[in-house]
């Protein structure tokens, strides 16, 4: 179409035949909802800004089209054959000798990301309104049984327009047709010979389809990315809300979660070279979501640029990158928090399919953000963060118990080879320790890294001490946490002022029995740490507070069943699933797979079988609940913290941060030029009575040691089950 005013109303109605699979026309548009760009069917519909003109009144669209103008209509994925439609209708009102094409877009299956397009052209509109009804048959090449779109194109050398159209029903299934009154409307295919009017005669029929008839298939929700609870993802400000990574990769002077208030991050570039990111994994938003929005608070003449990376491969490797800088995208900041949107219209070349990244880079002055999420349709909406009861907070009013032990003095740091116990104390080879007269100053670039000091060189019994305190005297960042370490079964190979820490020993959940020390890990924030003292002590000051023994996880590193042995195998290559399956069961074992959520709904990873078996046996174990109680720290990042949130969203307090005691190191050794350290330290750990494993199936050499692995076990002697088997957990499976 050339320019020109057309009013029209795509009503876009497959029609069918009698058929047992459908009873009645699928209305895509009426245009009632045009403004916010869906149809009918609650999918997308826009001319991407391609019109000259376009609005839509009363069911009418009405567009004045440029030389290469369009608009589209999605819908959900359409098995146009099975289920009995057979063309396309609508009514159309354009000015004589108008043309318009006609293209459908399906793909070899439902669940494909890639389309194929076949086109159409309808020529000699004529100025009064004429109803069309194309078959579907004629598209050559189209998949009729996953059809996901149809897109109007300018092609002619004036306007049309599309009106309304009717039907009548008879019986079930059936539809009157009678042929329309208009005029020689020809169809020519662009994939095959052209189809003369003659022969589209018995197609063209008059519908009537009340728009209240049409129910609206699927809902949006905002697709949160990151809330800024960083403490959340448990390796702290490294994963997202997506449980995908999230990071500045030490380029900014400083990171500050939770400032200058909850959900938000206040970000404070080096220069112009700090970055900041947010992997989302790999994103279809076409159709679904307009763009990206988050609250931003920045000074004026704050400039920094917005990069959207998308993948073909949804690699986080090779991906192009689309910038558009806070001028281009219209944002001005005035030192106040607001609403910005990241709309991927403004992203040309952007494949809005599989989008695997946000990017905020060149900052010229600090700024803060609130929760960002993917929103909805083309109108940039907030994603607000749901608010919970929060668990209660340290009691002043409930006296501190007194403790029958001794103080104990663990450590002064007075050497750096040994405690006050003359045990070893010391930290990964990543935290920069500086000794100095009875102190030590620990910083830390990584959560995942700690400090330890050891009560015993294997196991001490410190059941007499659960009446006590933990006293940490300190200065500097309080942002990390308190473990107490347990050993394993054979012992052998928060609460704070601004300088102290008193914890209760009874509110870690562990095997007193066997305690070898006391770790400060999870330092997620690079500020120095100052100790002076780590002791028990009976009592506390005046002044200090309980704080309240919130339900805790229990953090196990072995199984407890006697003579059993568990593989715990966290996830993977999908690639390599199915022969990891395979070895499995030709060793004729039970394992357990610890995933994250997203692989548990993509049928790609290859453990959808597995998977669904596992799901159905904990539903007939659980009653129909879908919960689990093991959960499996990433990276073993585990703390008190972590384990009360475990109990609060498994609402079980009988549940596992599930740890281990064989770990055959694939992490270190399966890309190496010795691979076949895998079994020597898988070997070691059996050796030491480990019976509980951590591995990955990550790397091809891994998965081809894994039948060694099982054989190893097996000539142990001990019965190879499921975790939660060898937990003896009264809710698993019998043996």
């Amino acid at each position: 179409m050339r320019t020109g005013i057309v009013a029209s109303l795509l009503t876009s109605i497959l029609t069918h035949e009698a058929s047992a699979a459908c009873s009645s026309a699928l209305l895509i548009d009426n245009f009632s909802t045009w403004s916010s760009n869906t149809n009918s069917l609650d999918y997308w519909v826009s001319d991407d800004g391609s019109m000259t003109a376009i609005s839509a009144s009363g069911n009418v669209l009405s567009f004045q089209p440029a030389a290469s103008s369009y608009f589209y209509e999605t819908i959900p994925c359409q098995a146009t054959t099975t289920n009995g439609y057979n063309s396309i209708q609508f009514a159309i009102k354009g000015p004589a000798g108008g043309s318009i094409s006609l293209e459908i877009q399906s793909r070899t299956s439902c669940s494909a990301t890639s389309y194929t397009s076949k086109y159409y052209t309808i020529t000699d509109l004529i100025s009064s309104t004429q109803t069309v009804t194309i078959p579907l048959s004629p598209f050559t090449g189209a998949n009729l049984n996953a059809i996901t779109a149809f897109f109007g194109c300018s092609t002619g050398a004036s306007p049309s327009s599309i009106l309304p159209s009717s039907s009548k029903k008879v019986g079930s299934g059936s539809v009157t047709a009678s042929l329309s009154k208009t005029s020689s409307t020809k169809i020519s295919s662009s994939s095959s010979s052209s189809v003369k009017t003659s022969s589209l005669s018995r197609y063209l029929t008059t519908l009537i389809t009340s728009s209240a008839s049409a129910t609206p298939s699927g809902t949006c929700s905002n697709l949160l990315t990151d809330d800024w609870v960083s403490q959340s993802r448990l390796t702290f400000l490294y994963y997202n809300a997506m449980l995908e990574p999230s990071s500045d990769d030490a380029t900014m002077n400083s990171i500050v979660v939770g400032s200058p208030s909850a959900n938000q991050v206040a970000l404070t570039p080096k220069d112009t070279s700090s970055y900041f990111y947010s992997q989302v994994g790999c994103v279809n938003t076409k159709n679904i979501y307009g763009g990206v929005s988050l609250r931003i608070k920045a000074a004026a003449g704050t400039t920094f640029t917005v990069e959207l990376q998308s993948s073909s491969a949804c690699s986080q490797d090779v991906y192009t990158a689309v910038d558009q800088t806070t001028t281009q995208l219209g944002w001005t900041f005035d030192g106040t928090e607001k609403l910005y949107s990241i709309p991927f219209l403004k992203f040309s070349s952007l494949d809005a399919t599989k989008i695997v990244a946000v990017f905020f880079i060149g900052f010229t002055k600090p700024v803060s953000f609130g929760p960002m999420a993917f929103y909805c349709g083309n109108t940039a909406s907030e994603f607000i963060v749901t608010t919970t009861s929060v668990s209660a907070g340290p009691s002043s009013t409930v006296a501190a118990p007194a403790g029958t032990a001794a103080a104990l003095v663990i450590d002064e740091f007075a050497s750096s080879s040994s405690n006050a116990l003359e045990y070893w104390h010391g930290a990964n080879d990543s935290i920069t320790l500086t000794w100095g007269t009875k102190q030590l100053t620990i910083k830390s670039t990584d959560p995942d890294y700690s400090f330890y000091t050891q009560v015993t060189a294997s196991c001490r019994d410190m059941t007499s001490y659960k009446g006590s305190y933990l006293h940490i005297a300190y200065s500097g960042t309080n942002a990390f946490t308190v473990a107490l370490q347990q050993h394993n079964t054979a012992c052998n190979n928060s609460h704070a002022s601004a300088t102290d820490i008193y914890i209760p020993m009874s509110h870690f959940n562990n095997e007193f029995g066997r305690v070898i020390g006391v770790a400060l890990k999870g330092f997620y924030k690079p500020d120095a740490l100052i100790l002076s003292k780590i002791e028990i002590v009976p009592s506390i000051p005046a002044g200090f507070t309980i704080p309240n023994k919130l339900p805790s996880a229990q953090l196990v590193f072995a199984c407890k069943r006697p003579n059993s042995f568990a593989f715990a195998i966290d996830d993977g290559n999908p690639q390599y699933a199915q022969q990891v399956l395979r070895i499995i069961k030709e060793e004729d074992i039970k394992v357990t797979f610890f995933t994250v959520s997203a692989p548990l709904l993509d049928p790609s990873t290859n453990l959808s079988n597995e998977l669904e078996n596992d799901v159905a046996a904990v539903q007939r174990a659980l009653g129909g609940s879908q919960h689990t109680a093991y959960f499996r720290p990433p990276f073993g990042t585990e703390g008190a913290q972590l384990r009360q949130r475990l109990v609060r969203a498994t609402q079980s307090e009988s549940s596992y941060a599930t740890m281990w005691s064989v770990d055959v190191e694939d992490w270190l050794w399966a890309q190496t030029a010795t691979p076949e350290e895998q079994l020597v330290s898988f070997q070691r750990g059996v050796d030491r009575g480990g019976n509980l494993v951590v591995m990955h199936y990550l790397c091809p050499s891994t998965v081809s040691y894994l039948q060694q692995f099982i054989q190893i076990a097996k000539k142990t002697g001990k019965q190879l089950m499921r975790v939660d088997q060898c937990m003896m957990d009264l809710n698993a499976l019998p043996l």
